[in-house]
């Protein structure tokens, strides 16, 4: 069970790296086709589900679907621990089948995964609990599983940018550290301590309640039109944070997903009009 789980691992990290419209840490993406683009998943499986049925991999080849923060939250074992490892897995196996379709980003829960540093979620510490979870699930072997996981979290992009101007990533660097932010973490090959605060993958990551101020610089050193993030709580599934900001959520029962074009232009108002509650998929 455990060898399996490694070379899951293993494999989806060598699909990351290799992955043809990878450049540097960002996923570019451009042609003809549909893009969903989930918000903060939280080991929610059934909105997994919703989101398959509605991307239908198997028969649109022109469809790419963006996930992102899968781990802590969701279902517990009997103890208490946290098993949202279990719906990560299983969205990496639909990696593998679906190599240039399925896309995971980086998000600032798999950066205190990489790290080992704590991070709280509904007021638990949830990398003690999904250790836990892993030890009992996987016994022995739980410390190898664990070291394959954080070497898969380690491949993973930072963002996607769609040639119609759609920028997608978990968060962007808060206000008072945009101006400390350094685009070369584009570049190079992420390590553990590009993880750590105040290294520009941890400030990608962990930013929240972005001012317009700090949104019309990021536009321009990033080139972008419209943002979407994951990243900050959405009771509703989305909100319109900023005049090109949009912040959507799938975790709960509100949640939901956005999906457009990939080869025709929007306004950020026009993205909103892309929102697809998650209630509504069959």
């Amino acid at each position: 069970m455990a060898s399996e789980i490694i070379e899951l691992c293993n494999k989806a990290a060598e699909l990351n790296y290799s992955a043809a419209n990878r450049k540097g840490n960002i996923i570019e993406l451009s042609g003809s086709g549909k893009v969903v683009v989930t918000g903060d998943l939280h080991g929610h499986r059934r909105n997994f589900e919703k989101t398959c049925s509605y991307a239908d991999l198997e028969n649109d080849p022109d469809t790419y679907v963006i996930f992102q923060e899968i781990l802590h939250g969701g279902n517990e074992d009997v103890h208490g621990g946290c098993v949202s490892f279990k719906l990560f897995f299983d969205i990496l196996r639909l990696k593998l089948r679906f190599p240039n379709q399925v896309i995971i980003m980086m998000g600032n829960h798999d950066t205190a995964i990489i790290a080992d540093n704590s991070v709280l979620k509904s007021g638990k510490e949830m990398n003690e609990s999904m250790k836990n979870a892993m030890k009992r699930c996987y016994g022995d072997d739980y410390k190898d599983v664990l070291a394959a996981l954080r070497g898969y979290l380690l491949s993973q992009p930072l963002a996607v940018r769609i040639s119609n101007g759609i920028w997608i990533s978990h968060s962007l660097p808060g206000n008072k550290f945009v101006d400390e932010f350094d685009t070369k973490i584009f570049d190079k090959r992420l390590d553990v301590e590009d993880m750590l605060r105040p290294h520009s993958a941890y400030l990608l990551t962990w930013g929240r309640r972005h001012s317009e101020d700090t949104l019309e610089k990021l536009t321009s050193i990033l080139d972008a039109g419209t943002f979407i993030l994951g990243h900050q709580s959405q009771e509703g599934g989305f909100s319109r944070a900023g005049k090109n900001l949009i912040i959507i959520a799938s975790e709960h029962n509100h949640g939901c997903l956005i999906s457009f074009d990939l080869a025709e232009s929007y306004s950020t108002d026009e993205i909103m009009n892309c929102i697809v509650p998650l209630a509504s998929v069959m």
